[in-house]
């Protein structure tokens, strides 16, 4: 795998980290800012809507620059969000500099996508891919701890600087690997947005929301589950979460090779495999033994589609970054659908488990509406074509027949 496929998962990586690091800096940041613990919250909503809407709408916009320039400004437009917020004197000015950062995430994602696809080869993408999904990973597991210790030793603002650095770190890898490219098309912002009449790219895209909404739901409230449910101490969930991010990075190694040799079957098997670790996970939540064995198996299946599922999304629209940045944006939709739901359950009190078995419902909708998509893919591929309507004015002399 090149270099430069790496450098960008770390620059993936350090904006991870950042989208990530708020739910450990809350406590501080209201202290600080003198505002609610919701308010503070929304600062977490604020970058997810970031993403989904300034991500697309940037891409297009930059869809014509030459893609190394494109990745380097918008890591200079990440870095400026980033040092925005880590000097921000009030909550409104801490808000647009997540917003910005947010944006530049989703645009450089999009564009990274296209760029490792490119750089890896067809035989690869899916390896490629993973790479960079597992920036996004290997931030929650390593990225998110480290940020929330800095924050606490040495306020959330250093945390602010640690992920800037990181960044500009990520800037000088791209400037020195990553090599220069052709030119992107020179399309309207119009015709780049018409990826978007394809309902099956919309399909793909809702696909990726559910199964992100299935994770992320069940792991926002992992810890009140393993502590007051299955009984595990508090300090054992840490050692818990590092067992989720072995079985999280493997499951990116494993579904990235086979995104490559059988991208619509390893889809489809790795969330039926979701629906069935996320019951059986429902299911033991109260033997402590079984439990280590689910969350093992919840962080394999859990990121091991993700390969799958953006390079589905991507092929739909011939690697257009554009949709890779619409595939971070359903994501994001995700992130922010799952807990909003699983907290729903629970305010109802329907207890922490409910969360799990919305999960199951939510992963099986996801299976579902991609196996419906590829049906209806395959039917329409095997219609024929209707033949053209013969030109009456036009004849052909063949044998001394004169044909229409």
């Amino acid at each position: 795998m090149p270099v430069a496929v790496y450098v960008l998962g770390m620059a993936i990586f350090s904006m991870g980290t950042t989208e990530m690091m708020l739910s450990g800096l809350l406590p501080s940041l209201t202290a600080h800012l003198s505002i609610s613990l919701p308010t503070a919250g929304l600062l977490i909503s604020g970058f997810a809507i970031g993403v989904a809407i300034g991500g697309p709408l940037l891409t297009s916009l930059l869809v014509r620059l030459e893609p190394k320039l494109v990745l380097l400004m918008l890591l200079g437009l990440f870095v400026l969000g980033q040092s925005l917020g880590a000097v921000a004197p009030t909550y409104s000015v801490l808000m647009v500099s997540r917003v910005i950062a947010a944006a530049a995430m989703g645009a450089f994602f999009g564009r990274a996508a296209s760029v490792v696809v490119g750089l890896a080869g067809s035989q690869r993408r899916g390896r490629a891919l993973a790479v960079l999904v597992g920036g996004l990973t290997v931030s929650s597991v390593i990225g998110l701890p480290i940020a929330t210790l800095v924050g606490q030793h040495f306020g959330w603002r250093a945390s602010f600087w640690m992920v800037s650095v990181l960044a500009v770190l990520s800037f000088v890898g791209v400037l020195a690997w990553v090599p220069r490219q052709e030119r992107g098309p020179q399309v309207s912002l119009r015709s780049g947005l018409s990826i978007f009449r394809s309902g099956r790219l919309w399909a793909t895209l809702a696909a990726n929301a559910l199964a992100l909404a299935a994770f992320l739901g069940t792991f926002s409230y992992i810890t009140p589950l393993l502590t007051d449910v299955t009984g595990f101490s508090l300090s054992t969930v840490p050692i818990l979460q590092v067992l989720y991010g072995v079985g999280c990075i493997a499951g990116i190694a494993v579904g990235g090779r086979f995104a490559d040799r059988r991208p619509d079957l390893s889809l489809f098997v790795a969330l039926a495999c979701s629906v069935a670790v996320l019951a059986f996970f429902a299911l033991v939540v109260h033997h402590q033994i079984a439990t280590v064995v689910a969350f093992l198996a919840f962080g394999f299946v859990a990121f091991g589609s993700n390969p799958a599922m953006t390079s589905r999304a991507m092929a739909q629209a011939a690697d257009s970054p554009l949709a890779a940045s619409a595939n971070a944006s359903a994501f994001n939709v995700g992130v922010a659908a799952g807990p909003w739901l699983g907290g729903l359950a629970i305010g109802a009190g329907y207890g922490l488990v409910a969360p799990i078995w919305i999960g199951v419902a939510l992963a099986a909708a996801s299976l579902v509406l991609n196996v419906v998509s590829l049906a209806v893919t395959r039917r329409t591929s095997r219609v024929p074509a209707k033949p053209a309507a013969p030109d009456p004015e036009r004849v052909v002399v063949t044998t001394g027949r004169i044909e229409e």
